[in-house]
This record gives structure tokens, sequence and C-alpha cells, in this order.
């Protein structure tokens, strides 16, 4: 049996005045969060679903390239990732691309071997495997 976890939402009123909030209950880091139309089309503070998803791939594809760096004899001593999720309105609303930004600090590796690993991770990773439908993008930049 694998590892479950889950959000809760919460909706009032129609899609563009309504408001809802989203809670993250066994973890607490979101309680009443507040997310809408304007959270994600506006600048309404809130968060939006996009950035949430960026989020989960940013954390998921860092994890796993640091997972990746150590079984090849390369722990990393520092990963900073950028997920940028787009959203295209052509014919419905959709995520349209995925760009993961990695900067890394890794002793001993090259930056083709740390590109290399890193593409690996970018296809791999427990996110990146369930938004496959989404061409998603890796840039690796191994600082000196």
């Amino acid at each position: 049996m694998g590892i479950s976890r889950h959000a809760t939402a919460h909706w009032e009123g129609d899609l563009k005045t309504g408001q809802g909030r989203l809670d993250t209950p066994q973890s607490g880091l979101m309680s009443g969060t507040p997310y809408g139309f304007n959270t994600r089309f506006g600048d309404r503070k809130g968060v939006n679903p996009e950035e949430l998803i960026a989020a989960a791939h940013a954390g998921c594809f860092t994890m796993a390239l640091s997972a990746k760096l150590s079984e090849a004899g390369h722990p990393p001593a520092s990963l900073d990732t950028r997920a940028e999720v787009d959203l295209s309105m052509e014919g419905g609303p959709s995520l349209s691309a995925i760009r993961l930004k990695v900067k890394g600090v890794v002793p001993g590796l090259d930056a083709a071997g740390f590109r290399a690993i890193a593409d690996d991770a970018g296809k791999h990773c427990p996110v990146s495997r369930a938004l496959s439908a989404v061409p998603i993008t890796v840039e690796a930049d191994l600082a000196s």
C-alpha cells in the first residue's frame, strides 16, 4: 500500500465573484488559504492551481534530482528549482507548458553530467509522470 495525502477545497458563489479556500489538514500548511478567479487571473492575494502545481513539481523534481545525483556518487551541496506552469486559454483553459529551471552546486560533477541527470529526473519524478500530457522542459545550470 502506498502513501495517501489529501487536501480539501471549499467554494461559495459563481466563478467570477465567488471565492474558495484550500486546506491541507495533514500538514496544516494551508488552513483556509483563499483562492478564486481574482487570485488566478487578477492580483488578489491567495493561491491558484497553477502555482500549487508549480510548487508540487519543483519540490518533487528537486527531491528526485537529489536522489539521482546521490545514486551517481555526487550528492548535491544545494539545488534551487523554479517551476513555471503556463495556462493557455486557447480552445479552453489548459496547462500548455511546464519549465523546470534548476541551479545546482554539485561537487565533482561536470555541467554535461548534471544536465543529463536533471533531464532524467525531469522525466521520471512522480509529478512529472502525472503531468506527462503537458510538455515539460528542464534547464540545468551547474554553479562553479
